[in-house]
């Protein structure tokens, strides 16, 4: 299962780098006024409904239904299971998004009220949203495919895909100049990805030979349960989503540029909850589902508390220093161009907010794995709604007098209100248990973070002077040297603690290895 969860991390990696340069094209060019901001509300609508109605609820439901199905009656009636899923998803998706077309400029409305104040903005948002919506229906499509190939524990091509839509947004924004504006470049970009991820898919669906058709759903035992197991999911992943709309509707009611902000923060805060986070709850929730499928709840896990220690060593580093220094990354990532200083501050603000409910949300996976793995969709769901509730009314306490950055922290309380909850029922129903070396290595992690905030300390501000000496690139070299020294100094302190603490770090046998 290591080898897999890697597998994916490092193609995720793979897909953060490439989003990496495609952010910086996107600041660069559109910076953080009305067109980013009208951009970047018409890539996040076709987004939230993706994680409500794909990724997010659909694999919850569909993986372990898959692979029972596989498990228990082979591989044709898995098959068969799948082509019925798949042509229900299709129906459904092609009405969301004729309806989406038709009445886009009430739902631009709806969810980006403080555009209704300024007409171009408002305009730009429904005209680029049209373009961006047809994503949701081929990525949709995409999650299918994606989950019975990771059903299957083929996992490359499903996280190579996202590779795919930031190069075809730096394709089109390099051609900005054949479009109205580069907003509608990158729209197009957007679209033009969700084919060629389909394409991709669909191909290695095919070499599988695991690849859905077309087939006329019958109300079978399999599908009731998929059913009766996908609408929690549903309601679970809408709560998620709710509070992601509501920070969408209030950012449009606060000055331009406030929407970019959370934008470039979040997409600095999503590097490692994409490469980790949601690779090992990728990788975990088959692993898991397998295992318990054949009656062996220790492997089980095991295998979750070597993912979550495995976590939370590659993430607090991330989440430390996002607490402690954003306003360095967000200079040393995106100044120059169309992205000004006082952007950085104002993202930096958000980053901030957002780092202190990293390890929460990069967690949350794996422990919503320990109820997916046994079929329960519906606690996850009422945490998360309970959640979710929390976080919506910290929103609107916190957002007037912390503007951007108030919803962020919203966003972070109500993370670690759900990973809390999580884990309490998970332990009290037996669904998940702690081992000892997990406990070890969440101490070691902890020292070796503390190493990093007496470098913020001490060692940045000799660091910037030494820059500023040397080139007019001082923000980029900066960042550079403070993330080499600071990798040197966790890595270090934290192979010296796993030791003393004995926890072995290649693998003796299965169970030994962290």
């Amino acid at each position: 299962m290591m080898k897999n969860l890697f597998s994916v991390a490092g193609l995720t990696l793979l897909s953060r780098v490439t989003g990496f340069f495609r952010d910086v094209m996107l600041g660069a060019i559109l910076g953080a006024g009305l067109l980013a901001d009208a951009f970047y509300v018409a890539f996040r609508l076709p987004n939230h409904f993706r994680a409500i109605f794909g990724e997010g609820a659909f694999n919850a439901a569909y993986v372990p239904s898959y692979a029972r199905v596989l498990e228990t009656q082979g591989s044709e009636s898995a098959k068969s299971f799948s082509s019925q899923i798949f042509t229900l998803l299709l129906g459904s998706q092609l009405v969301l998004l004729a309806l989406a077309w038709v009445f886009m400029p009430q739902v631009v409305s709806a969810l980006a009220p403080g555009f209704d104040q300024e007409p171009a903005k408002f305009d730009a948002a429904v005209t680029l949203t049209r373009i961006t919506f047809p994503y949701l229906l081929l990525i949709t499509l995409v999650t299918l495919h994606s989950g019975t190939l990771n059903a299957q524990r083929h996992f490359a091509a499903a996280a190579f895909a996202p590779v795919l839509l930031n190069l075809a947004m730096i394709a089109t924004l390099a051609l900005a100049f054949l479009f109205p504006t580069a907003a509608h470049a990158a729209a197009w970009g957007v679209a033009i990805s969700g084919m060629l991820q389909l394409v991709l898919l669909m191909v290695a669906a095919r070499r599988a030979n695991v690849l859905a058709g077309f087939a006329r759903p019958r109300c079978s035992a399999d599908l009731k349960q998929f059913f009766s197991a996908v609408l929690p999911a549903v309601i679970g992943s809408a709560g998620v989503q709710i509070a992601l709309f509501a920070d969408t509707i209030i950012a449009t009611l606060l000055p331009t540029g406030s929407v970019s902000a959370i934008y470039y923060a979040d997409r600095i805060y999503q590097l490692p909850i994409g490469v980790v986070g949601i690779a090992a709850g990728t990788v975990l929730l088959p692993e898991m589902s397998r295992l318990l499928a054949a009656g062996d709840k220790d492997a089980a896990f095991h295998v979750q508390n070597r993912t979550m220690a495995i976590t939370l060593a590659i993430c607090a580093p991330f989440a430390t220093v996002f607490v402690l220094m954003p306003e360095l990354i967000m200079r040393g990532v995106f100044l120059r161009g169309a992205f000004t200083a006082e952007a950085a501050t104002a993202a930096a603000e958000v980053l901030m907010a957002y780092g202190t409910g990293l390890l929460a949300m990069v967690l949350i996976r794996s422990a919503v794995a320990s109820f997916q793995s046994q079929g329960d969709t519906r606690t996850p769901m009422m945490i998360s709604l309970g959640s979710v509730a929390i976080n919506v009314v910290l929103k609107l306490f916190l957002y007037e007098p912390l503007g951007a950055a108030g919803l962020a922290y919203a966003t972070a309380i109500g993370a670690w209100v759900n990973f809390g909850l999580l884990v309490f029922i998970a332990l009290r129903k037996g669904y998940m248990q702690f081992d000892p070396r997990l406990t070890r290595v969440g101490i070691s992690v902890a020292n070796a973070a503390f190493s990093l905030v007496l470098l913020s300390m001490q060692g940045v501000e000799p660091l910037r002077r030494f820059s500023q000496s040397l080139t007019r690139f001082s923000d980029e070299l900066t960042l550079a040297l403070v993330g080499l020294s600071g990798s040197l100094l966790y890595g270090l302190i934290l192979l010296l603690c796993l030791t003393s603490y004995g926890v072995p770090l290649w693998r003796q046998n299965d169970k030994d290895a962290l």
